[in-house]
């Protein structure tokens, strides 16, 4: 029998988009595998949705909790899934296909690797358009993320990290966690085609809630102390504001004897 993967999804006021959600998850080409609804305090028909979704499908389950933010409703459902293997998904957001067979494949035959995740689009109702993600480093990651929330990865790998940080308040809590389950070793495979679409109605307000300057001095200041040897070995020395600077700026700092 194959291994079960848990697809986990929050959802708040999301009731336009919640079954499209789902029924692209249904649709893939994978077996085993349960869909976790965590309705995080929706005041619209969210939950009446979601409740309609398991009363079709045995293998999608509900969760209700006051609203908490998203983090926390992604760990709620971490903790509740039976599965091997986790993939969190935004209630708006859609996955093809291939992309769940496929990671699995890999994760089952490569224990080396920690996190498999594929190309992406981000569209709107009139059009698409290609996600340009930077390939994956370490060095890379310490800058920027490049890695969408939805990678599939081990349950026992996020649960030996904590899961999602809830302190991380400040928004990009998707970062955080890519660098707190890789920073000490781990392989990461990115499929090469398009397995998963971003829905871009969201992001407008997502980056104004997490764009702000006094955000990003918060995020920064968080990451610099959760994970100081990890940006002193990639970047050595600290996450700076402007964050591609970072290296180049440590090094000068550092050969300047300026700390």
């Amino acid at each position: 029998m194959k291994p079960l993967i848990s697809i986990i999804i929050p959802c708040y006021n999301q009731a336009n988009y919640l079954s499209e959600t789902v029924e692209s998850a249904l649709q893939t080409n994978y077996p085993e595998l349960e869909i976790i609804i965590i309705n995080d305090g929706s005041t619209d028909s969210s939950q009446e949705i979601a409740e309609e979704l398991t009363e079709k499908h045995r293998n999608i389950y509900l969760l209700n909790q006051l609203n908490s933010g998203v983090t926390i409703a992604r760990n709620t459902g971490i903790e509740f899934c039976n599965g091997k293997y986790i993939l969190p998904l935004d209630a708006d957001d859609l996955i093809y296909p291939s992309y769940i067979p496929d990671a699995i494949e890999i994760l089952e035959n490569r224990p080396e690797v920690k996190v498999v995740y594929c190309k992406a689009v981000k569209f709107d109702e009139k059009s698409e358009q290609n996600w340009d993600l930077k390939p994956f480093s370490l060095k890379s990651l310490a800058r920027d993320n490049m890695i969408f929330v939805s990678g599939i990865f081990r349950k026992a790998d996020c649960l030996a990290v904590g899961g999602f940080d809830d302190k991380m308040t400040m928004g990009r809590a998707d970062w955080e966690f890519w660098i707190n389950l890789l920073k000490n070793g781990g392989e990461v495979v990115q499929l090469p085609y398009v397995g998963f679409k971003y829905r871009l109605t969201k992001s407008g307000s997502m980056r104004k809630r997490t764009g702000s300057s006094e955000l990003k001095r918060k995020r920064i200041a968080f990451l610099n102390a959760k994970h100081k040897d990890f940006f002193e070995r990639e970047l050595n020395g600290p996450l700076r504001f402007q964050r591609t600077w970072s290296k180049p700026y440590n090094t000068l700092m550092k050969f300047l004897g300026k700390f």
